[in-house]
């Protein structure tokens, strides 16, 4: 394995998750979920994942009486993400 690639986007929830966040710079968590087609539980692990790594954060309120969780990108995932992608980009010229 090629070691210009950051192990964190190795994933492809991971990698999907930061993806869909790049395009929209933050997404609630239930919206996630149904655009990934993942489970709750492993939604959640992969977020606090990404999370421990910086690369997003997470803001919990409340949306009238019901909790809401967004999930936002970070500029150090932006730039982790960016990198990610010119590396592939850079493997896949060679």
């Amino acid at each position: 394995m090629d070691k210009r690639f950051n192990p964190i986007f190795l994933s492809e929830s991971r990698l999907a998750i930061v993806g869909l966040l790049y395009n929209t710079y933050e997404v609630e968590f239930t919206k996630i979920k149904e655009e990934l087609k993942l489970t709750s539980g492993n939604l959640s692990v992969q977020i606090q994942k990404l999370y421990a790594a910086k690369f997003v954060e997470i803001d919990k309120k409340f949306k009238g009486n019901y909790p809401q969780t967004i999930c936002r990108i970070t500029p150090i995932g932006i730039i982790a993400f960016e990198d990610f992608i010119a590396s592939l980009n850079s493997f896949l010229e060679k």
